[in-house]
C-alpha cells in the first residue's frame, strides 16, 4: 500500500455499504455526501494520505496545518445497514495516482467485506436548469433495475466520455472484484457548487437507505442556485432579443 493510513478506529460493520463522495463537477458529490454522512452522525475511522494528493497543506483558524488528505467515515445501522463514506477535499492529481490510491482504499473494504458501492458526481452540462437529472451508470443490470426504480435515468451510452476520477475508477474496481456498483451523476451546468443538484442526490439516497432526513440546509442553499437560475435565463432572453434586433 503507498498511501499512509492512519486509524483513529477500527469498527465492527456488517458487509457495509460504501459511498465514495469526493470534490468533483460543481461539487455534487462531495455536497451530497458530506450532507448525507453529517445527517446520520457518522464517525471517522481512518485518516489517508497519499503523495498523489496535491502537494500543499491546509491551515485552520489557528493557523494551524493539516496535509491534504481524505478520510473513511462509518454510520451503523441505518435502518439495518451499515455505511462507510470516503470524504475530502482533493482527489489525486494524475490517472496513475487514481487508480493506486482507490486501489489501496478498495483493499480497506475489501477487509469489511463491502456489500455495494455507490459513488456519486456531476454531470456537467454547461446549461442552468430548474429540475437536475440524476444520471446512473452501473456494474450489473440488477442494480440498474433496482437504482431505475428510485428515479435515476440511464440514458443509453451517456456520457458519451466516460466517468473520470475517483468515481469512475471505484466503479471498475467493483466490477473486477464482484461488488455490485453504481455510479450517481447530478445534473450541473458546472459553473459554481450545485447544491440543488446535490440535494437530488441526496432524494435518491433516501431511497435507497430508506432514511426520512431534514433538507432544510439543502434547500436554502438551493434556493439561491433558483436565483441564480432565473438570472442567467433573463440574460439570455435579454441577449437574444438584442441578436434579433442586430439582425
Amino acid at each position: 500500500m503507498e498511501s499512509i493510513v492512519i486509524y483513529d478506529s477500527k469498527p465492527e460493520l456488517n458487509a457495509p455499504i460504501f459511498i465514495e463522495c469526493l470534490p468533483g463537477i460543481g461539487n455534487v458529490g462531495k455536497s451530497a455526501g458530506d450532507f448525507l454522512a453529517e445527517s446520520l452522525g457518522a464517525k471517522r475511522f481512518a485518516t489517508l494520505y497519499s503523495k498523489h494528493f496535491p502537494s500543499q497543506v491546509l491551515l485552520d483558524e489557528e493557523n494551524v496545518i493539516e496535509l491534504m488528505n481524505n478520510q473513511l467515515w462509518y454510520a451503523k445501522d441505518v435502518n439495518g445497514k451499515d455505511l462507510i463514506f470516503l470524504i475530502g477535499d482533493c482527489q489525486c492529481t494524475t490517472h496513475e495516482g487514481q487508480f493506486e490510491f482507490c486501489k489501496d482504499v478498495m483493499s480497506i473494504l475489501l477487509e469489511y467485506n463491502v456489500s455495494e458501492m455507490i459513488t456519486l458526481g456531476g454531470y456537467g452540462t454547461g446549461l442552468m436548469t430548474d429540475k437536475p437529472r440524476i444520471l446512473g451508470a452501473v456494474t450489473d443490470l440488477r442494480i440498474k433495475k433496482e437504482f431505475a426504480g428510485y428515479g435515476v435515468e440511464f440514458p443509453s451510452g451517456d456520457p458519451a466520455a466516460g466517468i473520470i476520477g475517483a468515481s469512475g475508477v471505484f466503479l471498475g474496481l467493483g466490477k473486477i472484484y464482484g461488488i455490485s456498483a453504481v455510479c450517481l451523476m447530478g445534473e450541473t451546468s458546472g459553473y459554481f457548487i450545485d447544491h440543488k443538484s446535490a440535494m437530488a442526490v441526496v432524494g435518491i439516497l433516501m431511497k435507497k437507505l430508506d432514511v426520512e432526513l431534514d433538507l432544510k440546509e439543502l434547500q436554502e442553499k438551493s434556493g439561491h442556485i433558483d436565483e441564480l437560475t432565473a438570472k442567467v435565463k433573463q440574460l439570455e432572453s435579454h441577449n437574444k432579443q438584442d441578436l434579433g434586433y442586430i439582425g
